[in-house]
């Protein structure tokens, strides 16, 4: 019989601690044209760097909180930023704009994940966990918590919502081929799956996976492999689940994991941001690149 978690954690594969004493890491994007990782650290209001060579640097102090990062298909840096309330993005030259800040003139929640599709579209969750932190959830203007696709035409003007009946969504991602949007509810503790269709719209949202445990940990981020496995945060570390649904193991990590990425030159370390520390595990299936 196929042992496939055997195939993705192989006999040696060891969970090695990169540094530590950070607050809330979280958001991490592997940037292969730089050679490194880029998180957040949402508490400390910091993006940070690592290169295993000089460890982690900060190279934004404030970030606006940010949370989830991804980069565009031009290699662009884009941020969900809790306080600022926007998806950001970072400019050649530096500069940093708001690509994203409001649905129908009402300010957004507080962008928490991101992903960019192949056709350039950028997929957004909204649940208002930074309005909660800073004590301002009084100034929510959206009477819901939203799922949103920022359009790649017209200079990325046109904000369309895809789904509006999430009690908090969180981590999203699309299967290899694009044809399915995975994203997870944290109060649900569950995964739903959507057709991904071609126009940007989604349809369907069944419920791909449940995440119920006793130990520390939300479902939270999540990222695919190349062979449509989903890697989800949840109690106790990080579930893995075929592409039907099926859980085929756990990889524990000793604090609260809240995201991860994919990386390294072959694509198939996994960094895991947990609480204040981040992680990596090299695995034996390939990630789905970034961009």
């Amino acid at each position: 019989m196929r042992n496939k978690f055997g195939e993705i954690v192989r006999r040696g594969a060891e969970l090695e601690k990169l540094q530590t004493g950070f607050v809330f890491t979280e958001g991490p994007v592997w940037d292969a044209a730089e050679g490194c990782l880029i998180f957040s650290d949402i508490p400390a209001n910091r993006m940070w760097r690592y290169t295993p060579d000089r460890g982690a640097e900060v190279v934004r102090f404030p970030s606006g909180k940010s949370n989830g990062l991804t980069l565009d298909r031009q290699g662009r840096l884009i941020a969900c930023e809790h306080k600022n309330r926007r998806v950001s993005r970072e400019e050649k030259d530096g500069s940093v704009i708001t690509i994203a800040g409001a649905y129908e003139g009402k300010r957004l929640n507080s962008p928490n994940d991101v992903v960019v599709k192949s056709d350039g579209g950028v997929y957004f969750t909204d649940p208002p966990y930074g309005l909660l932190e800073d004590g301002i959830l009084d100034a929510r203007e959206l009477p819901f918590e939203g799922v949103y696709r920022l359009s790649p035409n017209a200079g990325g003007d046109t904000l369309t919502l895809i789904v509006d009946d999430f009690e908090k969504p969180n981590g999203l991602a699309f299967s290899p081929d694009e044809s399915l949007l995975y994203i997870d509810d944290t109060d649900r503790a569950h995964v739903r799956v959507f057709n991904a269709n071609p126009d940007g719209t989604v349809s369907g949202g069944r419920v791909f996976a449940e995440l119920e445990g006793d130990e520390p940990g939300d479902v939270d981020g999540m990222k695919v492999d190349t062979e449509g496995n989903v890697y989800v945060t949840g109690p106790g570390g990080i579930w893995v689940f075929d592409p039907s649904g099926g859980m085929l193991g756990r990889i524990d990590v000793p604090e609260v994991a809240a995201n991860m990425a994919w990386g390294g030159e072959d694509w198939k370390t996994l960094f895991i941001t947990a609480r204040t520390s981040l992680y990596r595990i090299g695995l034996g299936i390939e990630g789905i690149r970034v961009p």
